[in-house]
């Protein structure tokens, strides 16, 4: 059997990640690790994924996070 606090941090550290599954309809889903963390590792898992995007915007030519990138391109897509 695994490790708890193994499974807590792989739980944190992919809820902070910035995928997320659509549904047939195109819209966002939550993500499957929100439900399997308590209140307390939803906020780790909130300032770990705030620190991830300053982190990716710093290393991107344009200054922009996988989020920021994520929503223009479906502007984008859109015809915004």
């Amino acid at each position: 059997m695994g490790n708890p606090g193994n499974d807590r941090e792989a739980l944190i550290e992919a809820l902070a990640g910035a995928y997320r599954a659509r549904d047939p309809h195109g819209n966002i889903t939550s993500h499957p690790a929100f439900h399997d963390l308590d209140d307390a590792g939803r906020i780790e898992a909130f300032e770990a994924a705030q620190r991830l995007r300053v982190v990716e915007a710093a290393l991107d030519p344009q200054g922009l996070s996988t989020t920021a990138r994520a929503v223009l391109a479906r502007i984008r897509a859109a015809g915004g």
